[in-house]
């Protein structure tokens, strides 16, 4: 199979991206922050602001809910550039080469919010390096939705038989595979260089 598009995540694959970063300075006690990110701002909670939820509607909803928290949550996305720890550069460095290498199609697709992706955009000049970068929460719709792959698919004109998508969600590399594209479920840069090395991408 001749890959012609490489399609990236983001958060997690170029960019670090952890929520306990900034709870670590909030909370004296890791359990009542395991608590609080488990029970309260959770993963759940967080993904419907990458699919378009507004983020004062996302907070209003909690503090209704965790009043005592307010401070808290009112952080997770008042204080949300904390949670950054910069480029993963191995796989910036994989992104580079194929850029420069100009063999293949290079995208971006992205569960985020849309409120927040402004910040990703001014603080990492490696997003221009992409062709497109297609962010779930300008299109309210998330991965693993199969209808997510069709969108970058068809706005960019991608064959999804000749595509490679690379994510650290496995959820999100089954969604792909279900739509018809070759998936590389991250867990590091050596790894990334060795998959895409046996596609004859690198």
């Amino acid at each position: 199979m001749k890959i012609e598009t490489v399609i990236f995540d983001l958060g997690k694959v170029l960019i670090d991206w952890e929520p306990r970063r900034l709870f670590r300075k909030i909370f004296d006690d890791e359990e009542e922050m395991e608590y609080f990110l488990n029970n309260i701002c959770t993963s759940d909670w967080n993904v419907q602001q990458d699919k378009g939820r507004l983020i004062k509607d996302a907070n209003a909803l909690l503090i209704s809910q965790f009043p005592k928290y307010k401070n808290q949550i009112e952080a997770f996305y008042g204080r949300w550039e904390e949670m950054l720890g910069g480029p993963i550069q191995p796989t910036v460095d994989i992104l580079k080469e194929l850029v420069e290498s100009k063999k293949q199609r290079i995208y971006a697709l992205t569960n985020w919010s849309a409120e927040t992706f402004p910040i990703a955009i001014r603080d990492y000049d490696f997003l221009q390096w992409f062709e497109g970068i297609l962010v779930s929460g300008d299109e309210k719709m998330i991965k693993p939705d199969l209808a997510i792959y069709d969108l970058i698919c068809k706005r960019y004109n991608i064959d999804p038989t000749t595509a490679v998508f690379i994510d650290d969600s496995l959820k999100n590399i089954k969604g792909c595979e279900a739509y018809g594209m070759k998936g590389i479920h991250f867990k590091s840069g050596e790894q990334l260089r060795k998959e895409l090395e046996e596609l004859g991408v690198l």
